[in-house]
């Protein structure tokens, strides 16, 4: 995957987080999405910060339940750099009470 087709996906799935998210727990999470950015601010003073980070072609996650996680596409599913038997949207799935 070059460059422009890695932003064009994450902008994609940033995109698209940010919809569900703020649709489902809008009353409940402030959510902001800006330059490739998605910040979600919860009542109880966490904060979620979800990013693209290009040089590495993957997506950054900082969770105020799980910490940092970095995330790559592989076969179509933003798996961790780290574990590979974690997703990107089944962690915020479980982390959100979502189904991403």
């Amino acid at each position: 995957m070059n460059e422009t087709e890695f932003n064009q996906v994450a902008d994609g799935v940033l995109n698209h987080l940010a919809d569900v998210i703020d649709d489902v727990l809008g009353d409940r999470i402030d959510v902001e999405l800006h330059a490739g950015i998605l910040t979600m601010d919860l009542e109880n003073g966490g904060q979620y910060v979800i990013n693209k980070h290009g040089p590495n072609k993957e997506i950054w996650l900082s969770s105020p339940v799980s910490g940092a996680a970095h995330f790559k596409q592989i076969d179509g599913v933003w798996t961790s750099t780290r574990d590979s038997e974690r997703e990107l949207m089944g962690v915020l799935s479980k982390e959100l009470g979502l189904n991403l």
